[in-house]
């Protein structure tokens, strides 16, 4: 079995939560397990990934297409925004799914993010809302009633609201384009974008020409 890893892991600029990165390795293969431990996440991924592909069709529609037409070669990196900045790299759409609610410094790793959008690109990012409904929601309920996650895997305390996320963004020189809200519909099963961004919210902005 390997060993968990640590911030040092990922290089010394990093701002990884070790606690995290460790919760998460122990894992294993059940984070792919689509009735496993990250359920939910495999239930939800459907609903951003419409949202993502529908936003880039948009904003990249002669692009995107011929991408899906041809193929595109994946290089798969196990490394940290704070790495691909260093090394001057910059990409036409930038994703931080589930991410900014994991790390110290939230503040700092949107503006990480955001510096790897090239002019034109878009960063597009999806967390849970600090609200009371989200406590309630996402850790009370989803954690110690209905287990849908192992407790201690969000701390209230590190969620940020729609407007925290966008000012670090706008200092980063994006615009924000939009934000919409996911929500868990208990009769049928499934999550589905909504106006209401008080617990599941994805927020979308472009890095001006």
């Amino acid at each position: 079995m390997s060993q968990p890893a640590t911030p040092q892991d990922y290089g010394p600029a990093t701002r990884v939560d070790g606690a995290d990165v460790a919760r998460y390795d122990a894992l294993g293969d059940a984070w792919w397990d689509p009735k496993g431990a990250m359920a939910p996440l495999h239930r939800l991924n459907p609903t951003r990934l419409r949202y993502i592909r529908d936003l880039i069709v948009r904003h990249f529609a002669v692009a995107a297409r011929h991408a899906a037409e041809g193929g595109v070669a994946v290089d798969y990196r196990a490394t940290t925004a704070e790495t691909l900045a260093e090394a001057g790299l910059r990409f036409d759409a930038v994703l931080a799914l589930e991410v900014v609610e994991h790390v110290p410094d939230p503040d700092a790793f949107v503006a990480t993010a955001c510096s790897l959008v090239r002019p034109g690109g878009l960063f597009v990012l999806s967390t849970i809302n600090r609200t009371a409904k989200s406590f309630a929601l996402a850790i009370v309920g989803a954690e110690y009633v209905l287990r849908w996650l192992p407790r201690g895997t969000h701390n209230w305390n590190q969620f940020r609201t729609p407007d925290e996320i966008a000012t670090p963004v706008r200092q980063a020189g994006l615009k924000v384009l939009d934000r919409t809200g996911m929500v868990f519909d208990p009769l049928r099963g499934s999550w589905g974008l909504s106006r209401d961004t008080d617990v599941n919210y994805l927020l979308a902005a472009k890095r001006p020409e």
